[in-house]
């Protein structure tokens, strides 16, 4: 029985990474990489089940970070979450795999990496308000197992209102919280929110 209900993911190759040039922690420079690898012709899908134990692909994962004012959405992946390998740590990142359904919903004037986005935010939050995005860069993280099979491209929502409730059971304890409340934290988020944290720094520190 498949672990992953026979789930397919969107990946590329890691050696299409190597040749735009690999990264450990975060580029804030998509536009060196996204046009090649959301191009059709460069990435496909392939069974989670192989994908997650396979370094050879890099399943391409959307990561949303919202910010309301000066602060950014905090929030712990309780016990259910679908990756074990992440349950109980502090997060300040929405996101998941684009699959094959994401494909087969997708439509002229919306592509299929745009629809994978757009249903995970609506299946993990309910935003209140209206919000403006950006792509802000990717995050690779090869020093650990998790991080090592997946390459996240880091968005920024920002949002009109901070009315913001979960709509999974397995996300818990949402707060705004400064960079400055997000540094005190390190040690209990997440690897990729870590990293993420740094990059909001160099970001605003850079304005």
């Amino acid at each position: 029985m498949s672990k992953y209900e026979d789930e397919n993911v969107l990946v590329i190759s890691r050696e299409l990474f190597d040749q735009l040039g690999a990264f450990q922690g975060i580029s804030l420079e998509p536009e060196k990489y996204l046009p090649s690898m959301l191009d059709p012709a460069n990435n496909f899908f392939l069974k989670r089940d192989l994908a997650e134990d396979d370094p050879r692909h890099k399943q391409i994962i959307p990561y949303v970070i919202f910010r309301h004012g000066e602060k950014f959405l905090h929030y712990v992946r309780g016990g259910g979450s679908g990756e074990k390998r992440l349950a109980s740590k502090g997060s300040i990142g929405i996101g998941g795999h684009i699959n094959d359904r994401d494909y087969a919903a997708s439509s002229l004037d919306k592509d299929t990496y745009t629809t994978g986005v757009n249903r995970e935010i609506d299946e993990e939050l309910n935003l209140s308000g209206g919000h403006t995005q950006e792509i802000l860069g990717l995050i690779n993280d090869d020093s650990n197992e998790v991080g090592q099979v997946h390459l996240g491209v880091v968005h920024l929502f920002t949002l009109e209102s901070d009315q913001v409730t979960a709509g999974e059971d397995n996300i818990v304890d949402l707060q705004f919280l400064s960079l400055e409340e997000l540094g005190k934290k390190h040690d209990e988020l997440e690897t990729w929110s870590q990293i993420c944290v740094q990059g909001l720094r160099q970001l605003w520190r850079d304005k």
